[in-house]
């Protein structure tokens, strides 16, 4: 799957995702590589409230088809209602992570989400998804 290229100016939420991407950065700095997924998670949620953001996580989302509930997905966490984060720690991102985020983001009123991967080499993708139909759906509640 060929995902589109965006301009990073042209992004929302701008100023928000500058600070997700500073606390992974001094997350990764304070910890380094070879820790599981789960303790990024975790650290992540730590550096986010500590600068002050809401930072949701394993919020159950559901997925509409056609005014339908079809299922549910959990992403990692949600911070202030409108950056979906979606963590990794693997050798390097592929395909397959970057696809799964952009389900995430077309099956949620959410345009844009952070793959950030706590691999041997610190890695960050920015990835947004708008159309019209998105507009249509209910806004996420988070439990």
């Amino acid at each position: 799957m060929e995902v589109p290229h965006y301009d990073p100016v042209k992004f929302p939420h701008r100023d928000l995702t500058e600070k997700i991407i500073g606390c992974f950065y001094d997350v990764y700095n304070e910890l380094g590589f070879g820790f599981l997924e789960s303790v990024y998670h975790a650290a992540m949620q730590v550096a986010l409230g500590q600068i002050g953001l809401q930072a949701e996580s394993k919020c159950k989302v559901p997925v509409t088809f056609r005014g339908f509930q079809v299922g549910t997905f959990e992403p990692d966490m949600i911070v202030e209602g409108c950056v979906l984060l979606e963590f990794k720690a693997a050798d390097d991102l592929d395909n397959a992570h970057e696809a799964q985020l952009l389900n995430y983001l077309k099956a949620t009123p959410i345009e844009l989400g952070l793959l950030l991967n706590f691999g041997p080499k610190p890695k960050v993708r920015r990835m947004a998804f708008d159309n019209e139909r998105k507009r249509s759906r209910p806004p996420i509640v988070v439990e």
